[in-house]
């Protein structure tokens, strides 16, 4: 990791998503805290602030990814970062609940562009072999923000009020879009080809001649319906010209086996977290009979956990497959469910929490690197954005479902019902979707 972060674009991108993503912490936290205390919110009007930003990624994700791939990266991200500080600051005069709603909802639009051209730009950026330390250092940004973020925005929030951690967002957007700007990024096709052939003026004339062809050959053998040349498609305008490009990122993930998998489990990964999140609170206090000292100590458990597991993939897993880790990422929910569904104790609901953060992100980080690995450059934009609808997709889903079977079979049935699902796809995944050795 600390040779990805040697490369300046990467490490601009990191600083830039250390720097929005606390400030999204800052956002987040005093906007629930408004909800919950001057506007005394219900549970479900809170569950709803979350659907509200993660449905609009999940519809649009799709395509936005044909944009990206259109659009030239700097740009996009930085209108997007740009756009989403402007967002920000409307936070300052919302007052009732759907102001909220409507603002998250158009920050998540914004959103659902910024992430695939980010992929891109990590693409672009780092070679091959370091793209699963690049998606450690992003993760970890994320999974140490669940850790140290809502403690700070705290302090902040107690000290300053909402209005200046509204502010600060925005203000992290703003240091983020001009970190961006300050960079010069590109697609990576030409540089791959560079070093395949070694030489910049070859490589420029091979990425020329293949981007249309070569490129996309694997795609079409396993059944794509990618044509020879890009232009007819770019000929074409609206809906004309945006299906077809849909169809051929879908296309492309549903004939690649491995990438199926890996997106699947991905999805299910996120699907129990959406099932999980809201319903850990009441396990605790409900089952164990815990204060809301073990509830911290449980939430704190699944961030350690997943910031641990993220740099255990770069000493322990470093010989082991990106499918092979999610099998054990998938195995590893599996069972912390089940310490959690078969044991109420205390011990039993930190350890298991814990568990599930390290198995979390042995899923993430393989998955992220083995659809960077194995999409072909020009389709980044589409793949990578329709990853991310399917997996806000199955957190929604989660977060719904979450209160329905709880209802009616216990909480206690749903983490167990969970652990059933992840065992299920993982002997399926080992069965059919096995990515085949390949031929000379």
């Amino acid at each position: 990791m600390a040779e990805v972060l040697r490369v300046p674009v990467m490490r601009r991108l990191w600083i830039g998503q250390l720097v929005s993503t606390f400030g999204d912490f800052l956002a987040l936290f005093a906007v629930i805290n408004f909800l919950t205390y001057h506007l005394h919110a219900t549970p479900a009007e809170v569950t709803n602030l979350q659907i509200a930003y993660l449905l609009p990624i999940a519809i649009l994700g799709v395509l936005a990814g044909v944009f990206v791939d259109r659009w030239p990266l700097k740009p996009t991200m930085v209108a997007s970062d740009f756009s989403r500080a402007v967002l920000c600051l409307l936070l300052l005069v919302s007052h009732q609940t759907w102001h909220f709603y409507t603002v998250l909802a158009a920050l998540s639009i914004f959103s659902s562009f910024f992430g695939p051209a980010q992929g891109v730009a990590i693409r672009s950026a780092v070679p091959l072999h370091g793209l699963r330390s690049a998606n450690a250092l992003m993760q970890q940004v994320m999974f140490g923000m669940r850790i140290v973020g809502p403690p700070l925005a705290g302090l902040l929030y107690i000290a300053a009020g909402a209005k200046t951690c509204y502010i600060g967002d925005s203000i992290s957007f703003v240091c983020s879009g001009l970190l961006i700007a300050s960079l010069a990024l590109s697609k990576p096709v030409a540089e791959a080809l560079k070093e395949v052939t070694g030489n910049t003026a070859e490589a420029a004339e091979a990425a020329e001649a293949a981007a249309p062809t070569e490129t996309l050959s694997s795609f079409r053998a396993a059944g794509g319906s990618a044509s020879p040349t890009p232009a007819p498609a770019l000929e074409k305008k609206g809906l004309a010209s945006i299906l077809p490009d849909m169809r051929q990122g879908i296309s492309f993930i549903v004939h690649h086996a491995a990438l199926l998998f890996v997106i699947l489990a991905l999805a299910a990964g996120m699907f129990i977290i959406g099932c999980f999140g809201p319903l850990i609170a009441i396990y605790i206090r409900d089952t164990v009979h815990g204060s809301t000292k073990l509830y911290s100590a449980a939430s704190a458990a699944i961030g350690v956990g997943m910031f641990l597991g993220v740099n255990a993939l770069n000493t322990v897993g470093k010989k082991l497959s990106n499918t092979v880790l999610v099998y054990a990422g998938l195995t590893g929910i599996a069972l912390g469910l089940c310490l959690l569904a078969g044991i109420t104790q205390a011990w039993a609901t930190v350890v298991g929490d814990l568990l599930i953060g390290i198995a979390v992100a042995g899923i993430v980080v393989p998955a992220n690197t083995l659809i960077q690995q194995e999409t072909p450059a020009e389709l980044m934009g589409r793949v990578g954005s329709s990853v991310m609808s399917f997996v806000f997709a199955a957190q929604i889903l989660g977060l719904v479902l979450s209160g329905i079977l709880a209802d009616h079979i216990g909480v206690r049935h749903v983490f167990a019902l969970c652990a059933i699902l992840l065992v299920v796809l993982t002997i399926a995944g080992k069965l059919f979707m096995e990515p085949k050795p390949a031929t000379a």
